[in-house]
């Protein structure tokens, strides 16, 4: 195939709820450039999307998809996106290297909730969108009624370029209010004939042509000038207002399609390389300091990898796209991350499976490379001549999180790397074993992610493994003042061991004043004379403020560090369950040593049993980690998932409408949300997403102590 230059490339990302046809629209998109001269089906596990195993048995898109085609002497790069939220990292990677969504609509559906999910992620990323009304063949299909859906719901404004003339089984001509032409598909193999309209519809498409007028050139004064001063204006000054429009997000131009039958893909396909913004046009990309970094092949190579898998027989492949400059076969380039050199020893266009053996990739470009030695997605590439870096992917924070059981425990390494790779070619997975909780925590955007990561290891890799709930990182502090004094002494022959630590502690915050006399221990008024102050930030957050009042040489100060190692010690397994502590000043006022028998041990061990008898009588409290969530829930839903969330100790923050959708949001304990993706999804029949972020730690119900208090002592004397 020929190397295409920047400014003869499109690069469009398939978007839409699941079941809304992007993987049969890309399909026929391909067979009209000829990249395959017979289309597949997801029925019968044939497309270039949904190539792999796991996607033939769900009969759904699970991983993006590169493909591209060739088509008035133009290269489209498609990227076929999972409609299914749980997989919303790949739509997140496609739009960082797409310049424009084309977002499919079942025309039987309108707009869904899954509409509704993605077109929040592309307004976040600011991307513009071209609509397609989608299996308009289908039995309940209703243009009309999925055009009023989506401009009720949509903040992007919709405008009609075609229309079906006969939707429903019988689909096979729609209504071009741009070209003002009539086609109508003699077969489902894309050939069409081009007509004039017919008088019946004629009066409709001349109102909805002076709507597309009057929306192209409601976006450049110069056209609107034009337009007042003729009444109208010609197709190619339409085509230069519906640019501008699409390109600042204001204008979503609406087309027909039924890509199983390969109709209205041509006319879209025009329309996409006529209209749509190039790498020349779209906002540049910007480098980690800030800088653009604009399309321009002459200068030095710079491309950003958005994706990366392992394919067997082959190893990994590492998917990009070219920024600046070229990119070409053999050449050197640096990593930027790593600072190692990697030498681009093949390069392939993409078509899912299918590669094809290229020479170059200009700037603007989409390619693959095969067995680079450690880049992964969000590196980049780069010539040393003049190194950039660019702006990585920022993906959603996880909302699943589940800790792993291994069937065989001789398995847990071989696992751990299977893991590892799966998170690099995932960046939403995250997987990390806990010290403080002693358990593999995986995290992901829900419960069916995980799930298809599960079956997916088992399938390749023979190894069986189990989500069980995990423990809950729990924190330690205490509420009041408290003193305790202990004295270590053991004697076995030789020497012995003595140590004896009085000590003071107190909660800790921010700003508080320093110490000087306690009511403590009922001894009366204790003055404490400060002789030395450490203070540490705790690695899980809070604080520890270390005093040293020792007077009269009580305690020699080459035993202080091992004081306060015992301390750390027992901050770092809390008295009450064995978590974390935090917040805590202590004082250590006086002690006594022996002049044979002290060493550090003994000190450390007096300590550490001071501390745990004084947090116990320092009114301790447990704390737990509260998320903020924002539930996203068509009207109908908002009680029962009010309801559910209220039995989760959830204190709701407010709610507001949002174009037929509610928004809820809400405190939660994170130990209430394992499996919430599960039980949301049944509430609402999957028509209903989330989101959570950590908010701050708050004490836990004296109920919920009592039970935590009770395990954790159960769990000891086990």
């Amino acid at each position: 195939m020929k190397n295409y230059s920047a400014k003869e490339i499109k690069n469009i990302v398939l978007i839409g709820a699941p079941g809304s046809g992007k993987t049969t629209l890309a399909e026929a998109m391909a067979y009209e450039g000829k990249v395959i001269d017979r289309r597949g089906s997801i029925e019968t596990n044939n497309t270039l999307s949904d190539n792999t195993d796991i996607e033939h048995e769900y009969k759904r898109s699970i991983y993006s998809t590169l493909l591209f085609t060739e088509f008035m002497e133009r290269k489209l790069n498609i990227i076929d996106c999972p409609g299914s939220d749980d997989f919303c990292g790949s739509l997140f990677s496609a739009f960082k290297v797409g310049d424009v969504g084309v977002f499919c609509f079942n025309a039987a559906n309108g707009w869904e909730v899954g509409s509704e999910i993605q077109a929040r992620y592309a307004r976040q990323l600011n991307k513009p969108i071209i609509g397609v009304i989608n299996q308009l063949d289908s039995d309940k299909a209703s243009f009309e009624a999925a055009y009023e859906s989506i401009k009720a719901a949509s903040r992007v404004k919709p405008v009609i370029v075609q229309y079906p003339v006969n939707q429903g089984p019988d689909f096979n001509a729609f209504i071009d209010v741009l070209l003002m032409k009539m086609y109508r598909f003699k077969d489902h193999d894309g050939h069409r004939e081009e007509l004039e309209i017919p008088a019946e519809e004629m009066d409709k498409a001349i109102e909805l042509n002076r709507e597309l007028v009057e929306m192209a050139a409601e976006h450049d004064e110069a056209l609107m000038e034009l337009y007042f001063e003729k009444g109208t204006l010609t197709q190619d000054d339409i085509r230069a207002g519906l640019k501008i429009g699409v390109s600042q997000r204001a204008v979503m131009p609406i087309f027909c399609a039924s890509g199983k039958r390969d109709i209205g893909t041509k006319r879209l396909m025009e329309f996409i390389i006529n209209v749509a913004p190039g790498p020349l046009k779209a906002p540049a990309f910007l480098s980690t300091e800030g800088a653009e970094i604009v399309a321009d092949e002459a200068a030095p190579a710079v491309a950003f990898v958005f994706k990366s898998q392992v394919e067997q027989h082959i190893g990994e492949i590492t998917y990009f796209r070219v920024i600046r400059g070229k990119i070409t076969e053999g050449c050197e380039v640096v990593n930027t991350r790593t600072q190692n050199k990697e030498k681009i020893s093949q390069l392939f266009a993409v078509a899912g499976k299918n590669r094809v053996k290229v020479s170059e990739l200009s700037a603007g470009d989409i390619g693959c490379t095969v067995k680079l030695k450690g880049t992964k997605a969000n590196d980049t590439l780069s010539a040393a001549a003049d190194m950039v870096t660019i702006e990585p992917i920022v993906f959603p924070d996880p909302r699943y999180r589940a800790a792993i059981k291994c069937a065989q425990q001789s398995d847990e390494e071989k696992l751990g790397k299977i893991l590892n790779d799966a998170k690099n070619e995932d960046p939403t997975i995250l997987v990390d074993y806990s010290k403080e909780l002693k358990q593999t925590i995986i995290q992901g955007q829900g419960e069916h992610h995980l799930n298809i990561l599960r079956t997916r290891i088992a399938q390749e890799n023979k190894i069986a493994f189990d989500y069980i709930a995990p423990k809950i990182p729990y924190r330690e502090t205490i509420t009041k003042v408290a003193q305790a004094d202990y004295r270590h002494k053991k004697q076995s022959g030789g020497a012995g061991q003595f140590g004896e630590v009085h000590m003071v502690i107190e909660p800790y915050y921010e700003g508080m004043p320093e110490p000087k006399s306690y009511k403590a221990g009922g001894k009366g008024e204790l003055v404490v004379n400060i002789k030395n102050k450490e203070e540490y930030d705790m690695a899980w957050g809070g604080k520890l403020q270390f005093y040293s009042a020792i007077v009269g040489g009580a305690i020699d100060a080459r035993f202080m560090p091992a004081i306060l190692k015992g301390i750390m010690e027992k901050m770092d397994q809390g008295p009450l369950t064995g978590s974390y502590a935090r917040d805590i000043r202590v004082v250590i006022y006086d002690g006594k040593m022996h002049p044979v028998d002290s060493n550090e041990i003994s000190f450390k061990l007096a300590a550490r049993n001071a501390f745990k008898e004084a947090f116990r009588n320092a009114g301790p409290k447990i704390m737990e980690p509260i998320y903020n969530v924002e539930v996203l829930v068509p009207s109908e839903y908002m009680g029962s998932v009010m309801s559910d969330l209220q039995n989760r100790r959830a204190m709701i923050l407010g709610m507001e409408s949002d174009k037929g959708f509610d928004r809820l949001s809400a405190t939660v304990p994170l130990a209430e949300l394992y499996r919430y993706s599960t039980t949301l999804s049944s509430l609402t029949s999957g028509s209903a997403t989330y989101s959570m972020k950590f908010a701050s730690y708050e004490q836990v119900p004296a109920d919920v102590q009592d039970k935590l208090l009770k395990a954790y002592t159960d769990e000891d004397e086990d």
